[in-house]
């Protein structure tokens, strides 16, 4: 499949979606911001992926991330990160979102389970609540947080300004 037939809206991922739960399969919801994709990233969405039959990934919207992650953030646009994130084997379908969290996406979208990175626990992760309301299995998962964006970025201003 095309990379870009991976990125869908909405509407497109929650059709896919129903379709998939009338085949019986499982289906894994994962999010992020997904600035600078590193080995994290990578290992956090094939651990996502192997909860179920199929993962479909929220990807922060420009403005979202800039909200989450403060100013000169994100360095990638909304459109290269969702290409990245739709161009790893782990990952069957991506959906840009602006809101501050997926509370809205999970109750749109239904999945079977809502996957989070190490840096949560059961219960820290923001959309607890609607998970829990609507059956959702929430699972951490991924290697423990080693890798951040923000550090990364950070280091690369020091050499530069070095």
């Amino acid at each position: 499949m095309d990379t870009r037939e991976k990125i869908l809206s909405r509407e497109g991922l929650r059709e896919v979606i129903e379709e998939h739960r009338r085949a019986g399969r499982t289906v894994v919801f994962a999010n992020g911001v997904f600035d600078f994709l590193h080995a994290g990233h990578v290992r956090y969405l094939q651990a996502a992926r192997a909860e179920g039959d199929l993962l479909a990934v929220g990807v922060n919207s420009d403005a979202g991330a800039r909200k989450l992650k403060g100013p000169g953030r994100p360095v990638l646009t909304e459109r290269a990160r969702a290409a990245l994130v739709a161009a790893l084997e782990a990952v069957d379908y991506v959906v840009v979102f602006d809101e501050p969290d997926v509370r809205a996406l999970l109750r749109e979208l239904q999945p079977d389970v809502h996957a989070k990175g190490t840096d949560y626990t059961p219960e820290t992760v923001p959309e607890r609540d609607v998970a829990e309301l609507l059956g959702i299995r929430v699972a951490i998962v991924g290697d423990p947080k080693q890798h951040s964006t923000t550090r990364l970025l950070a280091s690369l201003r020091r050499t530069h300004n070095g």
